[in-house]
């Protein structure tokens, strides 16, 4: 199974109203687990930033 990429844009920026950064929706917490995560709970944070952009 091949982990997801990463969601980074490049425009690494934390929003001071949600904690968000403004390219890739996640917390500096989840950028900081990225990569020890493993490729099912990659999917499910690529899908908990999905509901985060609605």
């Amino acid at each position: 199974m091949t982990d997801p990429p990463s969601p980074c844009t490049g425009v690494c920026r934390i929003a001071t109203e949600t904690g968000w950064c403004r390219g890739c929706l996640r917390t500096l917490e989840e950028i900081a687990d990225w990569p020890m995560l493993r490729a099912p709970e990659k999917r499910a944070l690529l899908a908990r930033l999905e509901r985060r952009r609605a």
